[in-house]
């Protein structure tokens, strides 16, 4: 069965990678540009262990219950764990024990959680702020989280002040049912803004299995893919 699965992702990667590079190339940009993130939600870490064996060692997940058992079992491996997923405040010390990018920062409160525990913990958390692309504003209810745009840069330089944090870009999701490119071009837009003030800041994670093609060509630097890479959700199989 292993060597069935490993052909199976092997398969996804090599899918993935060829809309990257023709995407790229459509939008007159390099592949190394690109990060691509392997999304590994509900899918057990003897997956991520073939994904790292084929190359792949970005890794992401979007729920602390199930990344912090993952990150440990898979602790002997060079991964780079990036918390994709809305992030609680209580929960802000377990991720700063394993996650190295967290992509969801959307609010101060949250961005003070993590410093101190990034802090107490030694460590140095890259952090995004996430942006809410949708036309109600968000980061209020139980939706997918996200700073307005109008909050993004006061956040940007919290967290870019903030100990064992440092400020890497933005994240977005694009709006559900809606063409994803203008929701993609305004992000770089803010993110142009941002580098302003941080110009190392030049992450711009967006993009998923069903959109990566416009993200690439909107300027995305990181995808997050995990469909078209692991196949359909399953039940985590130990």
């Amino acid at each position: 069965m292993t060597g069935e699965r490993r052909a199976e992702l092997a398969e996804g990667i090599a899918g993935v990678r060829a809309r990257i590079s023709a995407a790229c190339a459509a939008a007159g940009r390099d592949d190394d540009e690109i990060t691509l993130i392997a999304v590994t939600k509900t899918f057990p870490a003897s997956d991520v262990r073939l994904l790292a064996g084929l190359g792949l060692t970005d890794v992401g997940e979007n729920r602390d219950q199930e990344a912090r058992p993952k990150a440990a079992e898979c602790a002997d491996l060079l991964l780079t764990w990036h918390f994709v997923g809305r992030l609680q405040t209580n929960k802000a010390r377990a991720v700063a024990g394993y996650a190295d990018v967290v992509h969801s920062v959307d609010r101060p409160r949250l961005a003070s959680a993590l410093s101190e525990a990034a802090v107490r913990a030694g460590r140095t958390l890259r952090c995004l702020v996430q942006v809410s692309l949708d036309e109600a504003a968000p980061s209020e209810g139980p939706g997918r989280g996200g700073a307005s745009p109008a909050d993004v840069p006061a956040l940007a330089d919290a967290i870019a002040e903030a100990g064992g944090l440092e400020f890497g870009g933005v994240m977005a999701v694009a709006p559900l049912g809606a063409d994803p490119v203008p929701a993609f071009t305004r992000l770089a837009g803010i993110a142009e803004r941002v580098r302003r003030n941080h110009p190392g800041a030049r992450i711009v994670s967006a993009g998923m299995s069903g959109d990566l093609e416009q993200a690439i060509a909107c300027g995305a630097t990181h995808l997050r893919v995990g469909t078209a890479l692991l196949g359909g959700r399953r039940a985590i199989v130990r």
